[in-house]
């Protein structure tokens, strides 16, 4: 069997979902750190709202079925991967950083200028300055990337995927256009929902869609892992800047 390359090795679970590892931990050690507890405090709103359907129906103990099925399921996929290709090559890992980095920085200049673009108008950056000292910004920017990733394109886009597939019977690139279109709505209205939830505005509105437009397309090509730590990267970078 021919040695995958790095472009194509780097999507596959073994290096994406081990990418993606050390973000989850970073989250969840400052997260609890700061808060003290596993589930209440401030966090990052796409956790909250993943982990509370579990805390619905089992109470605390359904903090552990979340961590078990999420690890779990990851394990396996991770384990199933190794089986079909062997080990993992170490300098590729480095790479991902890099690329990860790179499609930070250039994020929100690029989305900018597709939102200029369409609008007419400069949108006005938004984030939570000044609503949280920089500690809890930071722990919110590492959970957006590993579970707003989460909910919003790997669990939400791909239903939405298959809803418009097997019930809308759409072929398999409408149905992803559909997917990726709604799915992006859906990601930027969740950022002016509840007490923390930004002013809506139709520039901030439209960048965020244009983002998780972006941010799908990223998962498509790139995989989890990098797309996950390229959102968290970028949110960092905002908050730090």
């Amino acid at each position: 069997m021919p040695r995958d390359t790095y472009w194509s090795a780097t999507r596959a679970p073994r290096y994406s979902l081990l990418f993606a590892l050390p973000l989850l931990l970073a989250y969840e050690t400052l997260a609890f750190a700061l808060t003290h507890d596993a589930y209440a405090g401030v966090r990052n709103g796409a956790d909250v709202l993943l982990k509370s359907a579990f805390v619905w129906l089992g109470g605390r103990n359904g903090l552990l079925w979340f961590g078990g099925l999420l690890f779990g399921v990851g394990a396996v996929l991770v384990v199933r991967d190794f089986r079909r290709a062997g080990s993992v090559v170490p300098r590729y890992f480095l790479g991902m950083a890099g690329e990860a980095v790179g499609y930070a920085l250039a994020f929100g200049s690029v989305t900018g200028l597709l939102t200029s673009a369409l609008l007419r108008v400069r949108p006005l950056a938004s984030g939570m300055s000044g609503a949280f000292d920089l500690p809890t910004q930071l722990m919110i920017s590492l959970g957006a990337g590993i579970y707003e990733e989460l909910l919003f394109r790997v669990i939400l886009v791909s239903c939405l995927a298959a809803f418009a597939k097997h019930v809308l019977k759409l072929g398999p690139l409408p149905a992803g256009i559909v997917a990726t279109v709604v799915g992006a709505l859906v990601f930027s209205a969740f950022h002016y929902i509840g007490s923390f939830g930004d002013p809506l505005e139709i520039g901030s509105f439209t960048f965020r869609a244009i983002a998780g437009v972006m941010f799908s397309a990223l998962y498509l090509t790139r995989g989890f892992g990098i797309t996950a730590w390229t959102h968290a990267l970028y949110d960092v970078f905002l908050t730090i800047g």
